[in-house]
């Protein structure tokens, strides 16, 4: 075994070095705390150098690592992925000093949930170096719904009374592990999550950002296990929201079988490898939150490519951290020197398949303007439904046209942009174009990549613009649609109010708001609510004509309900 001193080895003399590998031949049988030969050894080392020193056994009692620190704390190696598997604990106990009679330390908590350890016990040393007292703490399995910490401390106790047999309470501690991982139900296919919004002003804005990436998370398919909401003066500017604060989310995780970390903001390569660091955790970000759902959710070649496109342009400033298991590749002739790092190679890779998409991109986007040409020959009128997600314009399109577009209570539910006919009476047709839902602060590559998808609304004669009128949100959320309009070039299109959802509310609440504004209200899984909007659309689109709506041979047998006469084909 190599006797490698690890930690702060710096200033450090000779008799210091010799008095630290001999901690190397030291064993510690699994049914004792510590030794008598193992508690000289650490005391007469840790009062040589005045530092910290500890050491991390294995379950022969051979020591594995030791690790000396200054005189307050312990920095514990990389253990790499040595036993790091779910339900049960990592097979290492760290058995260090203290040069005060402090017990064990917030540090030595979270490393001891956050690193699984078996067990993390502190000697106390007093001013002679002579050990006094004993602190330890070992994990514990938390059942769902109980309110305590996932770890139980005992200490201080005398050196001489320090007993405890540690492979009984491993054995029972792995055993509640496995209870605790049968009885939790986990409903999010990819994990349970943690969501943190950091703000550094006060408001009810907050709240609402965080109860929308709830529903992102909740679309992306996490299972939401708590929710956190800091107010700092200032966004930490390493950790976003400071390691006192991140160190008890890792207890936390711990305590709630978390091992998604989900923050609303966007993190920066050096911000998001700093706190995976640190938590052990999946860490993602708001941008890269919406990119999953938009991976998961798009079904046409335009939509999967436009993906892509945002995902390698998100990516590409990320493969810039430092990896230690690069190598440098490419040698030879004419390729001499340091030669072209793994690093250089995927950037470049990464440079050649972000052209590659724009190219095709720009082709099918010649397509669609040929497609929209053909259908401005035929002077058919061009209604666009926008608005911001989930405010339901899929199921107001399916209920206009008869379509069976999908539509879920769901954010992103879909990206494709889909275009179909209705007909009004005496033979006058207009294509209904829906388009993917808008959110507050859409990642720029997205937006950039998808602004393609919007091309329909360009050409269209009029804009639906479809409010959820049962948010509490939906003042902000018609205020982002609306800039979002703006930076697309489309305010100048006449566009219709339409606040939907009515039946979520009070009879007349909706329509007082719609009134307001100069909207219609509807609830779009209502049919017979639309006529007011059918008479809205041919009024602007085909003004001095008057509306009939003809009722129609019901789809389904059971299906009784007056229907428009619509003619359902998609648009080509």
């Amino acid at each position: 075994m190599t006797q490698t001193i690890h930690g702060q080895t710096s200033g450090l003399q000779p008799s210091h070095v010799h008095a630290l590998e001999r901690l190397y031949r030291r064993r510690v049988p699994l049914d004792r705390l510590l030794t008598p030969e193992l508690l000289r050894t650490l005391a007469e080392a840790s009062h040589g150098c005045r530092r910290q020193v500890g050491v991390l056994v294995d379950r022969t009692g051979e020591v594995r690592f030791v690790v000396v620190g200054d005189h307050h704390k312990l920095m514990l190696p990389d253990l790499g992925r040595h036993r790091a598997a779910d339900g049960r604990l990592r097979g290492l106990r760290l058995i260090h000093t203290h040069l005060t009679q402090e017990g064990l330390t917030r540090d030595d908590l979270v490393d001891l949930v956050r690193l699984k350890l078996d067990l993390v016990l502190a000697v106390c040393l007093d001013s002679e170096g002579e050990p006094s007292t004993v602190h330890y703490a070992h994990n514990v399995a938390v059942p769902d719904g109980e309110n305590r910490q996932p770890y139980d401390v005992v200490g201080p106790v005398p050196v001489s009374r320090a007993e405890l047999d540690v492979r009984q309470r491993i054995a029972e501690i792995e055993s509640g592990f496995a209870q605790t991982s049968k009885a939790r139900k986990v409903h999010g296919k990819d994990g349970r999550a943690i969501l943190v919004h950091v703000s550094d002003r006060k408001g009810g804005r907050a709240e609402e950002s965080l109860r929308e990436l709830t529903e992102l998370a909740r679309t992306a398919g996490l299972a939401v296990v708590d929710r956190v909401l800091q107010v700092r003066e200032r966004i930490d500017p390493k950790y976003v929201l400071g390691r006192g604060k991140l160190d008890e989310l890792v207890v936390r995780s711990m305590q709630l079988d978390a091992t998604v970390l989900v923050l609303d903001c966007e993190l920066s390569p050096s911000q998001a490898s700093a706190i995976a660091a640190l938590t052990d955790m999946k860490v993602i970000d708001r941008t890269q939150l919406i990119l999953d759902i938009f991976a998961q959710r798009a079904e046409s070649r335009d939509g999967k490519l436009q993906v892509e496109l945002a995902q390698m342009k998100y990516l590409l400033p990320r493969l810039g951290q430092k990896d230690d298991a690069l190598s440098r590749l490419t040698g030879g002739i004419g390729g001499r020197g340091p030669g072209e790092t793994v690093l250089e190679i995927g950037k470049r890779r990464a440079r050649e398949r972000i052209t590659r998409l724009e190219r095709e991109l720009g082709h099918l986007g010649v397509q669609r303007k040929q497609r929209r040409q053909r259908r401005g020959r035929r002077e058919v009128p061009i209604v666009s439904i926008v608005g911001y997600t989930n405010a339901g314009k899929s199921t107001l399109l399916n209920a206009l046209t008869g379509s069976d577009t999908l539509a879920e209570d769901k954010l992103f539910a879909t990206l494709d942009t889909r275009s179909r006919r209705i007909r009004f009476p005496r033979e006058r047709e207009v294509v209904i174009t829906d388009t993917v839902g808008f959110i507050r602060d859409l990642p720029t590559d997205l937006f950039a990549a998808f602004r393609a998808t919007f091309e329909e609304a360009e050409d269209a004669d009029l804009l639906l613009h479809v409010v959820d009128a049962s948010d509490p949100a939906s003042g902000d959320h018609m205020r982002t649609t609306e800039q979002l309009l703006g930076e697309l070039k489309l305010a100048g299109t006449p566009t219709l109010l339409v606040f939907n959802k009515a039946d979520c509310l009070a009879p007349g609440e909706v329509e007082r708001m719609a009134h307001e504004r100069g909207g219609v209200a509807i609830a779009a899984t209502d049919r017979t609510s639309l006529h007011a909007l059918l008479h809205r659309i041919e009024e602007i689109l085909f003004p001095g004509g008057e509306v009939e709506l003809l009722p129609r041979a019901p789809v389904h047998e059971e299906d009784d309900a007056p229907e428009v006469e619509v003619a359902v084909e998609v648009a080509e």
